[in-house]
């Protein structure tokens, strides 16, 4: 049969990304707790298109998935990206992978379990030269009080959830739960699934002592992550659902990029292969 998208095209325009986007699958993720935990992820895959190609083959994104389904992780990215290039005869390949991610979450008081879950990305590039840049990503749900409502008000203050997006791009493996951690510290307080009385006392409580504006919950995240070295490149920003306004709030702050370590991939492999233990 004749190979349409082979053909060439006359208009002699480069691509920069063709693919398939919104593709829902079964992926299994690294779970620091258990190992291992199975979700299903939304996913988007891009190759660049050269200007004497007519088209790309949509079907060869969803056979390499396939050919990767018992584990679609780090570990694998470089290899999915490398066989995008190789089977598509592209210079570039691009990926995104986002999934939920459900973590067990202890009431503070009562220490009811319940269930949180967290929306999670990789994304991944790989370019001409081969070279190979992952980002990490965790949305998570946090609460907040304001600071100049508790201020101003004889009793009480205005709070409101709020949603943190932050990406990470690093030198080591980086667990998920620790940027899901380090966000839910630097909130005014965390957000559960189960609260009792008692918790409900305690969070509100917790929130009141501790207001932040979205300005102060960047500012500490972005503090905490400029001491890290095994950060290079990250950036965050803070959505609060405000409940007394009819607008949200809204802070960003992305870093410049640091220098990044030459073992960035081979990191991953060999945290991988040992089941989490890394030097340095």
């Amino acid at each position: 049969m004749i190979d349409i998208q082979s053909l060439p095209d006359h208009r002699n325009l480069p691509i920069d990304k063709v693919g398939i986007k919104n593709l829902r699958y079964p992926i299994t993720v690294l779970d620091r707790a258990k190992g291992s935990q199975h979700t299903v992820a939304t996913i988007n895959m891009y190759v660049d298109l050269p200007d004497k190609y007519k088209g790309t083959h949509m079907s060869r994104f969803v056979e390499m998935l396939h050919l990767f389904r018992q584990e679609v992780s780090l570990k694998k990215f470089a290899m999915i990206l490398d066989q995008m290039k190789s089977h598509l005869n592209a210079e570039s390949a691009h990926i995104e992978v986002t999934f939920p991610y459900f973590m067990e979450k202890l009431a503070p008081i009562s220490e009811a379990p319940g269930l949180m879950d967290y929306t999670c990305a990789i994304i991944g590039s790989s370019d001409a030269a081969g070279n190979v840049d992952l980002i990490s990503e965790v949305v998570v749900p946090i609460s907040s009080v304001c600071p100049c409502s508790k201020e101003i008000s004889e009793g009480g203050a205005h709070n409101q959830r709020g949603e943190v997006r932050l990406s990470i791009r690093f030198n080591r493996f980086i667990w998920m739960e620790d940027m899901i951690e380090l966000v839910e510290r630097c909130a005014s307080c965390e957000v559960y699934s189960i609260l009792k009385r008692v918790d409900e006392k305690c969070v509100t409580e917790r929130g009141f002592e501790n207001p932040k504006f979205v300005e102060d919950i960047v500012r500490d995240i972005a503090t905490r992550l400029k001491a890290d070295d095994n950060i290079t490149w990250f950036t965050v920003s803070a959505e609060n659902f405000e409940s007394i306004h009819n607008h949200s709030a809204y802070a960003s702050i992305t870093s410049v990029e640091r220098l990044k370590g030459k073992v960035l991939i081979q990191d991953v492999y060999d945290f991988c292969e040992t089941g989490g233990e890394t030097s340095g």
